[in-house]
């Protein structure tokens, strides 16, 4: 909602200004609600998704569930979970006082310590600050993630001082309760340990914290949201049935559907300039072989379907390619500089390690190899897709006169 010019600085001030709570599902879906209706672009940066994805996560938003977002790497799980917090508002009042680890809603409390102070503090002496909307989204990726990390420990410190272990105040807070009233995403659910799911399942079903079997009530507000890959995701075991049953909602992603959508995803995402002093100019029949590289790389028989091949892929093939066509604009001195196909051998430099090859087909191949005969794969369908619209006529014509032409990444154009 938004924020008055002169904001609340006391409780007082706050019940006066009218501000009303609201859980963060509910904030969600309201601001989700007013930017549907005044037709904005939902997800900014997004390409691709406006009939599959996008309509599925509008859903669950509408609906208040928490989320998985399962796919295959490279498919912008992480920028979605991330995109979501556009939709909180600007920002948030807050009990201004110390030694409470999380951010309590002026109206209800949910700390011991912030029950008390507000019950012995009149309401004009209450402080309030503000929570701006970038400071409440968190994530963590799941390998090495602890319990302690996300959901909290006991405090030694505090033990020795002398304070009760079964106490609230005896508690360091996780990430997940610091995160009251906003949102957190956990990447790579799968990796997750299992302890550590067993905990998330108490805070999905009973928004409590439970910590070493000491049960600490708390009312927490907070929507949780998951990535996954489908390989690990669906493997019996790597996560515990009462996790994959508390999710409210499974939004499946994928690699663009046409070779227009990659590239334009691709131009977007690699952000290399293409003007200046030393300018290209990128045909398209070479962002088309760019992104046939990735498609033919996610049908080879040589690489693992399971592990998929990400969208950076194509990102850093698109950068290496432009860098070699500057390079001999900048060696040559041709202004503008235009990639060819003989840029294209310097792909192995920007592609190795991206593609994870699949060691139970049985080849020998190592990765430069099959990347080469990717890279002639995904060269030679681009090529007949043109022979096929517009026919070998004219090629033919200027080699049947005898014209010989000689090609290499340093050569002049002319």
């Amino acid at each position: 909602m938004p924020v008055a010019a002169v904001k609340p600085r006391t409780l007082k001030e706050l019940r006066e200004s009218g501000w009303k709570s609201k859980s963060v599902k509910q904030e969600l879906r309201d601001n989700f609600i007013r930017a549907l209706a005044d037709g904005d672009d939902l997800f900014p940066g997004i390409v691709g998704y406006d009939d599959t994805v996008i309509p599925e996560i509008s859903l669950a938003v509408l609906a208040g569930h928490d989320m998985l977002f399962l796919g295959e790497k490279g498919q912008a799980k992480s920028r979605l979970m991330r995109l979501l917090s556009r939709f909180l508002d600007e920002e948030i009042p807050y009990l201004d006082i110390p030694d409470v680890p999380v951010h309590e809603d002026p109206y209800r409390p949910i700390t011991a310590k912030g029950k008390q102070f507000l019950a012995e503090t009149p309401e004009d002496e209450v402080p309030i600050a503000w929570w701006p909307r970038d400071r409440r989204y968190a994530e963590r990726l799941a390998p090495g993630t602890k319990f302690a990390d996300i959901i909290g420990e006991i405090d030694p410190a505090r033990l020795a001082g002398g304070v009760s272990l079964s106490a609230e105040e005896a508690l360091y807070f996780g990430l997940i309760p610091r995160m009251h009233r906003g949102i957190f995403a956990m990447n790579e659910l799968p990796e997750l340990d299992e302890l550590v799911q067993v905990g998330l399942f108490n805070i999905l079903e009973e928004r409590d914290v439970q910590i070493r079997g000491y049960p600490v009530r708390f009312d927490l507000d907070v929507l949780i949201l998951f990535s996954a890959n489908p390989a690990t995701y669906n493997r019996s075991g790597k996560v515990i049935p009462q996790l994959k049953d508390r999710i409210g909602s499974v939004i499946l992603t994928h690699y663009p559907l046409d070779r227009h959508s990659a590239a334009a995803i691709t131009e977007q995402e690699a952000d290399i300039p293409l003007d200046g002093e030393y300018p290209v100019v990128v045909p398209y029949f070479m962002k088309e072989i760019i992104e046939q590289i990735s498609m033919a790389a996610r049908r080879s028989k040589y690489v693992d379907h399971q592990s998929g091949v990400s969208a950076r892929l194509s990102i850093a093939n698109y950068r290496t390619m432009v860098a070699s066509a500057r390079r001999r604009g900048v060696v040559l001195g041709e202004k503008p500089a235009v990639p060819r196909i003989s840029d294209l051998a310097h792909l192995s430099s920007s592609a190795l390690g991206k593609l994870e090859l699949d060691l139970m087909a049985g080849h020998q191949m190592t990765e430069k190899q099959v990347l080469d005969a990717i890279l002639a794969e995904a060269i030679r369908d681009v090529f007949q897709e043109y022979v096929d619209e517009h026919g070998l006529a004219e090629i033919a014509e200027v080699f049947g006169r005898g014209t010989k032409i000689e090609v290499g990444d340093l050569l002049p154009s002319s």
